[in-house]
């Protein structure tokens, strides 16, 4: 989620790091820093705060330089202080780096180079990569250091690096977090996200994972970690900067979607310890006596918020024991509604500023509720408004039918939960450390799950044309059936039901016939045999089944008819969990139906991003 800049050329390096700094601090509030070279030495100026702050920095200590790079920190591993912000140096400080994601073997390595002399000065993750390239370095160039630290370095990250010793050059490497290189008249840029280049070149290179560039005032060479050479082919960006932020994927819900893993990963770095069993939310101004004094939650959202609210009831009383209601939050300030002693009002919105929400927050403070955000825009009305936020570090959403926000406030819900759980000592750390275990490996899972778009693709082929779609789940899964049903109409303008599977005979079963797609979620579950016979119904009654299933489970196959039936399998996982991998085929399905159906997937008529009137 952070920003990253780098600039090689003949015109003054500050100015272009700055710009870009300002295009990508969207993606990073709390820190900011550039590193320029000049006269074989490395100058930093570094700031907490916004950029602004680091600008006022720089108005009192100018910096010149012939080369450099910025960074603007949204913080995981480390405080937000100007000791902790980007760029970083090793021991010599004749090294420095920028980087986002994460190192996730960073305490074995910084506990073994500690061993070996080197002192470090931040509680970063980043800093182990200078002081790694440091202990590399042998004379043959920048480059080769930076691969021999990659042998040892695990997880999803970008970096991009500097050094005194090796001057006029630039190395950066791609191993999930999105880099491009833009290639301009005798000038060369490195970002993080194109629109940080776009007043400057039009002419990019998207890297891949695994890869690295060296750009030198001569050119930009591009190699796998081991050094050979990999042919790349620029892209010219034709579109405004608003649509060259889609970094080659045909709409923004669908980048979105496929940002879900990543976005999953950042909402839990950093918040739960496996080795404690202990969540940690620092957000959460509330004191600990109060949360254990709650007797009733209530959780208010609007949309697809109000979705993940109701898996939100059952996670909190679940792992937390206390009872939980959830409301609309466009209908609870008319109906005069109790708020009991010691109640806790939670607010799910992901911009921050909706309307409808916001009034219900107010009306529940008003009436003595203590009060929760889980949001993903920082400095927001709701974050204001609340006594503690619980962020969902989801990056900008753009497509208006929410996707990866929908899964980060899944996951933010289970850690408040379990948060909760911790303070009002219903679990033991030995009873949360599964649930923490299966948070951490919550973004591989999804990894695999996405894998399932080429049979949605299929499936929309086939079903595309519908007027009508029954979504059926139950349990905790019940609301990924809302959510499903809800992105269907929302971008293909086909009418779609949830419900509870449990209601089916109570209603909606008299709807099903030969041209009614069912969709059943069946994950591995206590509830798995009802829904098998919920199946079974459907079939009877001529209905066409998407059943979307755990791996393992493929026996509901025997059920199904090729001919007129799909199944779907997700990754085994925690069944508290589940919620999040059965909705990423429901995304992608809904996706592909639209495209199909020539929809504007991203602008859907009559509906906005953020609902900020009522």
């Amino acid at each position: 989620m952070c920003g990253i800049i780098g600039y090689i050329g003949e015109k003054r390096v500050l100015p272009i790091l700055i710009d870009g700094l300002r295009r990508l601090e969207y993606r990073g509030y709390d820190s900011a820093g550039v590193a320029v070279v000049r006269g074989g030495e490395i100058e930093l100026r570094r700031s907490a705060g916004k950029l602004k702050r680091l600008e006022e920095v720089l108005a009192i200590n100018p910096l010149e330089g012939d080369y450099g790079i910025g960074h603007t920190r949204w913080a995981t591993h480390g405080r937000p202080t100007e000791e902790n912000a980007h760029p970083h140096r090793d021991c010599t400080g004749r090294i420095v780096v920028v980087h986002n994601g994460i190192i996730e073997n960073y305490l074995d390595l910084k506990r073994q180079l500690q061993k070996e002399g080197h002192t470090f000065v931040t509680e970063t993750d980043t800093e182990i990569v200078a002081h790694l390239v440091e202990r590399e370095s042998k004379g043959d160039g920048l480059e080769n250091a930076v691969r021999r630290a990659l042998l040892y370095m695990r997880g999803l990250f970008a970096l991009v690096l500097i050094s005194a010793d090796d001057p006029n050059k630039i190395v950066t490497v791609r191993n999930g977090p999105p880099i491009v290189v833009g290639l301009g008249e005798k000038e060369f840029f490195v970002a993080s996200d194109i629109p940080a280049i776009l007043a400057h070149t039009r002419d990019v290179v998207f890297m891949g994972d695994e890869e690295m560039a060296v750009i030198t005032p001569s050119g930009v060479e591009f190699t796998d970690y081991s050094g050979r050479a990999v042919s790349k082919k620029s892209t010219r960006v034709v579109w405004d900067p608003v649509m060259a932020e889609k970094a080659g994927y045909k709409h923004f819900m669908l980048k979105e979607i496929f940002e879900q893993p990543m976005a999953v990963k950042e909402t839990v770095l950093g918040r739960a310890s496996i080795e404690t069993g202990k969540v940690f939310l620092q957000e959460i101004q509330i004191p600990d006596q109060v949360l254990r004094d709650v007797e009733r939650v209530v959780i208010l959202a609007c949309g697809t918020s109000w979705h993940s609210a109701l898996v939100g009831k059952f996670l909190i009383e679940t792992l937390a024991r206390v009872p939980v209601e959830v409301d609309y939050g466009s209908e609870y300030r008319y109906r005069d509604p109790i708020v009991a002693d010691n109640t806790l009002a939670i607010v799910i919105t992901q911009s921050g500023e909706t309307a409808d929400t916001l009034a219900a927050l107010r009306e529940a403070k008003k009436k003595g509720a203590r009060s929760i955000a889980i949001c993903n825009v920082v400095g927001s009305m709701a974050t204001r408004e609340t006594e503690g936020t619980v962020y969902t570090h989801a990056g900008p959403e753009i497509g208006v039918a929410s996707t990866k926000a929908f899964t980060t406030q899944l996951v933010a819900l289970h850690l408040l939960a379990l948060y909760m759980a911790q303070i009002r000592e219903t679990l033991t750390a030995d009873e949360a450390r599964p649930h923490l275990e299966a948070l951490t490996q919550l973004p591989v899972l999804l990894e695999q799950v996405l894998k399932c778009e080429p049979v949605t693709e299929e499936i929309a082929r086939r079903f595309y044309q519908r007027k009508d779609f029954l979504y059926l789940g139950r349990g905790i899964n019940y609301p990924i059936a809302l959510e499903g049903a809800l992105k269907l109409k929302e971008i293909s303008y086909i009418h779609a039901e949830g419900y509870p599977a449990g209601e089916m005979k109570h209603g909606p079963i008299a709807l099903i016939d030969e041209e009614m797609p069912v969709v059943a979620l069946a994950p591995d579950d206590a509830v798995f045999e009802k829904m098998v016979g919920n199946i079974q119904e459907a079939k009877a009654r001529g209905g066409s089944v998407i059943a979307v299933t755990t791996e393992g489970h493929e026996d509901i196959k025997q059920l199904l008819d090729p001919a007129q039936d799909y199944l779907i399998t997700v990754p085994k996982s925690h069944p508290l969990l589940a919620p999040v991998l059965m909705v990423v085929p429901l995304q992608l399905l809904s996706y592909h139906i639209a495209v199909r159906r020539g929809c504007d997937v991203d602008q859907p008529r009559n509906l906005a991003k953020s609902v900020t009137v009522e």
